[in-house]
């Protein structure tokens, strides 16, 4: 099977404290399939949020390539690289980064505003994607009188309102109880099964990792194959 995104080869060095090299991503292999959710675990620090940067092309690695639906990150100019990352991609993050004076629905229509999609359009996808998450009745509402559970609700509904073919979440329900962290997991596991899109995850939930399709460990800057939680170290 073809895989939706693919990265070979993945190097990321920063310059450490000290000034030497300090290499977070050592040679990593990894592809996503499409109606795949991966979970990627690891210990604070490992380099998961570096990943899905990376993976998302929102930094560049030192070495290896990515590609994603055959695109090839390092044949692409600044503007097609957001291009891909404005119609292609969804970014969800522990924190909602939600605009606080506009409403969910505003919010949520934003990134198609922003892409030309008339007004009408726009405001009729952002409605039809807060239903899908179960904010139908929550859409003028601003951030501040939505609770945390319903703002990364919202967030998750931007990162899809654009139809992207992968999203990567990083954290996502790290400041979540357990409730609204389980209505969280569901919308995603619901996203890959109806729509086929590819999730790609980065988190501590040893519930999210164990309904995942795959579960890959990161550490000392590379992937490995988890069978299940029980063998997380």
């Amino acid at each position: 099977m073809t895989a939706l995104l693919e990265a070979r080869g993945i190097r990321k060095v920063f310059a450490g404290g000290d000034g030497q090299p300090l290499e977070v991503l050592s040679g990593i292999d990894v592809a996503v399939h499409r109606g795949e959710v991966v979970a990627i675990v690891g210990a604070s620090g490992a380099g998961k949020s570096t990943l899905l940067h990376v993976l998302g092309a929102l930094d560049h690695a030192t070495a290896g390539d990515v590609w994603l639906q055959g695109s090839r990150y390092a044949d692409l100019d600044r503007r097609e690289l957001a291009e891909i990352r404005n119609r292609k991609l969804g970014f969800v993050f522990q924190f909602h980064h939600l605009l606080r004076e506009f409403s969910a629905l505003e919010n949520v229509m934003m990134p198609l505003l922003i892409g030309g999609v008339p007004e009408r359009a726009a405001r009729t996808r952002a409605e039809e994607i807060l239903a899908h998450v179960g904010l139908a009745g929550r859409m003028t509402h601003r951030p501040a009188e939505l609770s945390g559970g319903e703002q990364q609700r919202c967030a998750v509904a931007r990162a899809l309102v654009h139809d992207p073919s992968l999203v990567l979440a990083d954290e996502p329900s790290g400041n979540l109880d357990h409730a609204n962290s389980e209505r969280l997991h569901d919308t995603f596991f619901r996203l890959a099964r109806e729509f086929e899109t590819a999730v790609a995850v980065a988190t501590h939930n040893r519930q999210l990792a164990a309904r995942a399709d795959r579960i890959l460990w990161l550490e000392d800057g590379r992937l490995t194959v988890v069978e299940s939680v029980d063998a997380i170290p």
